[in-house]
């Protein structure tokens, strides 16, 4: 199996039981031999940016929950690399880092749109073979990003477009229980 490139959306199958990816859909920034980084999309972090940074006391900017892994960090993802000098593109339109100061001084001058910006608290990580071995038991689906669902304006109902766009037997799959054995 070769490994997923960056810009591959993984897409929690229905039973998965794992909390921290409970219908979730994970945008894979990273790839290689040393393992896998991603973030989370579907779950809006307990606090906003403001309370984590307070250089932004008073901008309303939501954050996210990454991940479970080093949830002391906070990384973006975003629209903008030509405002953010040092950002990785990750698949067309969708782009990972770059320079935090400039970020800061663009988030107090408001000269960023929230739709096009994502702050995330700590990652999702995967060893060496970690994820392969996740793909072989059928814990995720896997597609390509789209910008419109990575910004996609209702955080919670990713999963769900996602696999609507996916289409077919997964578009059947937002009805499945998420315990079979209540069904």
């Amino acid at each position: 199996m070769a490994l997923l490139a960056p810009g591959t959306l993984l897409v929690a199958e229905p039973f998965l039981k794992d909390p921290n990816f409970l219908r979730s859909v994970v945008l894979l920034c990273e790839n290689g031999e040393e393992g896998a980084v991603g973030f989370v999309l579907t779950r809006r972090y307990k606090q906003s940016l403001s309370q984590l940074v307070p250089e932004l006391t008073g901008k309303k900017w939501p954050l996210f929950y990454g991940g479970p892994v080093q949830t002391d960090s906070l990384h973006f993802i975003h629209q903008y690399p030509r405002l953010i000098p040092g950002s990785k593109e990750i698949k067309k339109g969708i782009w990972w880092g770059g320079d935090f100061s400039t970020v800061m001084d663009l988030l107090k001058e408001d000269a960023l749109d929230p739709s096009r910006l994502r702050f995330f608290v700590g990652y999702a990580g995967w060893e060496s073979d970690q994820l392969k071995e996740e793909l072989q038991q059928n814990s995720w689906l896997t597609t390509a990003a789209q910008s419109s669902l990575v910004f996609h304006n209702k955080p919670q109902e990713i999963w769900n477009e996602t696999l609507k766009t996916m289409g077919g037997e997964y578009a059947m799959m937002i009805n499945f229980p998420t315990d079979p054995q209540l069904n």
